[in-house]
């Protein structure tokens, strides 16, 4: 690392391989073909080149892979990047995997399109960390790259975000979670708490949100041109009723 960072909520690895087949589920594995094409339909990079920025245990890499992408995959948790990299062996795809934190990880000119995908942007306290990622995306891209940012905007957290919910997981296990909005609305705290053969665990932990044009201001000061943004990877546009928030902003060639 570039310089040392204190601990935060996302370093505890109890809680990725606590979550994990819950976060994780089979199922979202097999939705991600469809949606790769789908983003590559809106992002339309140039090249083959990409990064999957907090890839996790492999989703959007592996389905870059199959679709004739060279795929570099980087995240923070040793427990996610080797889920990964069992996954990548089974379905027989070559993929390069990396342990970085984002706020360090850089590689100047080397990539056609970054992803990061899965809510994966504003973990960091300091907010402005999150322009310091932005930096460090616009510098690995090559001219004319492009870069796709997915989270949950805050036009609809300010709609539906439940203070309190409980739910029965697939093996038993109980989830209750709760919400509140804090910082002058511009952060999320959330605590869940999971309940399994009697045995209970909580885990703490805080994100920044944004609107959609807070999220292009912020591109945009970081450097990126014509940025857009979408309602979902249909290509919707972007209001209160949409179910993401998906960012879309191009180096200058």
């Amino acid at each position: 690392m570039s310089k040392k960072q204190k601990k935060e909520w996302f370093d505890d690895e109890t809680f990725w391989q606590e979550m994990y087949p819950y976060t994780f589920p089979e199922e979202s594995f097999n939705r991600t073909l469809p949606r790769i094409e789908k983003m590559l339909t809106l992002a339309k990079p140039a090249g083959k080149s990409a990064l999957d920025l907090c890839c996790g245990p492999g989703r959007y890499l592996i389905a870059l892979a199959k679709a004739g992408f060279n795929v570099t995959g980087v995240d923070k948790s040793k427990f996610l990047l080797d889920k990964a990299r069992d996954r990548a062996k089974a379905d027989k795809v070559d993929v390069e995997l990396l342990q970085s934190d984002m706020r360090d990880f850089t590689q100047a000119d080397a990539f056609d399109i970054i992803i990061n995908m899965g809510v994966s942007f504003g973990y960091f306290k300091d907010k402005q960390e999150d322009l310091l990622v932005l930096g460090n995306i616009l510098t690995s891209l090559k001219p004319g790259g492009v870069c796709m940012i997915d989270v949950v905007g805050k036009e609809r957290i300010a709609k539906t975000l439940p203070l309190t919910t409980f739910e029965v997981l697939p093996d038993g296990a109980k989830l209750i979670e709760h919400h509140e909005v804090f910082d002058d609305w511009t952060r999320t705290r959330s605590e869940w708490i999971l309940i399994r053969k009697n045995r209970a665990k909580t885990y703490k932990f805080d994100r920044t949100i944004y609107s959609g044009q807070e999220l292009r201001d912020l591109m945009q000061h970081a450097g990126f041109t014509d940025v857009r943004l979408y309602g979902n990877l249909d290509g919707a546009e972007y209001g209160p009723e949409a179910s993401q928030l998906i960012a879309i902003g191009y180096r200058a060639p």
